[in-house]
């Protein structure tokens, strides 16, 4: 699907570390936002505020802060691309005309850090930016949430935006403990991210003899199995995979500790066995040797691929092969191109989480009554959450609505007719966030790109790991090797 990618005015540039999580411990940046007190009063109510607009948490903030009798009129909604803008106009939009205020989305590409770097730049500046200009809301992905969550720049959902906690506890409890520090939860998210593999019906039938996905899944249910299949695939004139970093998360998502041990970074044991499969896949022409994202990656998805799968999580089919698999992605009907429907799911070799996204409100706002409603409609509603799936095949944040679908007759025409939500409510109670730690986005970069060049033959593994240590301390000097 084609990414819209607005580059913002702001000519900010970050001069200090903004949080203990991306600095040496002790070093987070400070601010006089919220020192101050607001005038306390009660929030507005909103049209879908449920059991949260009965009570006056909104009203009162722990740390003095409040919504004040009125809202401020700009509503500034930080994010990298428009898949939450998707779904905010979607399913929400009604909410700023109730408020009467305005939502303005700054979306910032995740590439080479920019977004998070154009983020810390503007919260470094919130307690001197005017009052339309200030961050309301930001969102954040799982491989750099804590940085943020355990920052002062995040506010508690409950106790400071407002929602109850029998609001919340529908929610997976994954989704709620990867955003929650001592006991504060200080975001929330409208989906859950646990992955599947998706592979292409046709060339199943055609190397594997069936394309039904628990026959598929016998023959992909081990990373030996796997292997074997990769074999079949090359004979038969197909790759198994695309390209070099397709793997990736099925090992790094199921890593034994966290990337990094107080201060030294720990390269784990499945993160070599990516590195030596990806070097073997390469060396025997199992992929096509690209790389995530770019042009030949996204093409391999399309009519004229080659590429038997690609290991996905629920954003990936939904918002990204569906879309690669559209003749006009952006137009009012979904148009096959030839293999609209040629896809299916199964488990794959390994249980694994890709991503997430979650939404934090900043400190500073003055739309705490807005993003309380916001959020309440956006990730607690059951039937909010059950209309997303069934209008975008996301896999949405609320149990009791993706068991019903998952045991429904609900049938995905892009997957082939089959009923995907019912392999992702399996996987979804598999997912283990607890090796997380606020450097995995910059050190996994770091280590697919210092890999390529070992894969693509052109320095040998020890330069390779050398030229990862290099990057990662170049990212994060208060690391250590």
């Amino acid at each position: 699907m084609k990414r819209r990618v607005v580059q913002t005015a702001l000519a900010l540039t970050m001069t200090a570390a903004l949080l203990a999580g991306c600095g040496g411990a002790g070093q987070q940046a400070d601010t006089a936002v919220g020192d101050e007190e607001a005038e306390n009063g009660e929030a507005q109510d909103g049209e879908n505020a449920g059991k949260a607009g009965d009570e006056e948490a909104a009203g009162e903030a722990e740390d003095g802060e409040s919504a004040g009798d009125s809202e401020g009129k700009v509503v500034n909604i930080y994010c990298w691309n428009d898949e939450f803008q998707s779904r905010y106009e979607a399913y929400a939009a009604d909410l700023a005309r109730d408020h009467g205020v305005e939502v303005n989305f700054v979306i910032v590409a995740n590439e080479n850090n920019a977004y998070q770097n154009n983020l810390d730049a503007a919260l470094l500046s919130q307690d001197a930016a005017g009052a339309d200009d200030k961050v309301d809301v930001f969102l954040v992905e799982a491989d750099y949430a804590t940085k943020y969550t355990k920052s002062d720049y995040t506010l508690d959902v409950v106790e400071d935006v407002g929602l109850a906690e029998s609001d919340l506890e529908g929610q997976y409890p994954y989704t709620r403990e990867i955003v929650t520090v001592d006991g504060v939860q200080k975001g929330t998210t409208w989906q859950a991210a646990p992955g599947l593999f998706a592979y292409r019906r046709s060339i199943a039938k055609e190397v594997l003899g069936t394309d039904d996905p628990a026959k598929v899944q016998k023959q992909l249910e081990n990373w030996e199995n796997f292997d074997a299949v990769a074999g079949k695939m090359k004979e038969a004139g197909y790759f198994m995979l695309s390209g070099f970093d397709d793997a990736y998360r099925t090992f790094s998502n199921n890593m034994s500790a966290p990337w990094v041990d107080g201060t030294k970074i720990v390269l784990d044991e499945n993160l070599m066995k990516w590195v030596d499969q990806t070097k073997t896949y390469t060396e025997e022409g199992y992929n096509n040797k690209t790389s995530l994202w770019a042009p030949e990656w996204s093409a391999d998805q399309g009519p004229d691929g080659k590429v038997f799968g690609f290991f996905y999580s629920t954003w990936g089919i939904n918002f990204t092969l569906l879309g690669n698999s559209l003749a006009d992605p952006e137009g009012e009907e979904a148009v096959g191109n030839g293999i609209y429907g040629d896809y299916a799911v199964c488990e794959g070799p390994q249980p694994y989480f890709w991503g997430g996204t979650w939404i934090c409100a900043a400190k500073g706002t003055d739309n705490l009554s807005f993003i309380r409603d916001m959020m309440y409609r956006l990730t607690c509603d059951e039937a909010t959450m059950k209309q997303i799936t069934l209008d975008t095949q996301d896999y949405t944040n609320n149990q009791s609505a993706m068991k019903e679908i998952a045991a429904s007759d609900y049938v995905s025409d892009f997957l082939g007719g089959q009923n995907h939500i019912a392999l992702f409510a399996e996987a979804a109670g598999k997912i283990d966030m607890s090796n997380l730690s606020d450097y995995d986005q910059g050190l996994n970069e770091s280590l697919q790109g210092a890999m390529k060049d070992y894969f693509e033959g052109t320095v040998d593994k020890e330069t390779a790991l050398e030229n990862f240590y290099r990057s990662a301390l170049e990212k994060y000097p208060e690391l250590t090797k």
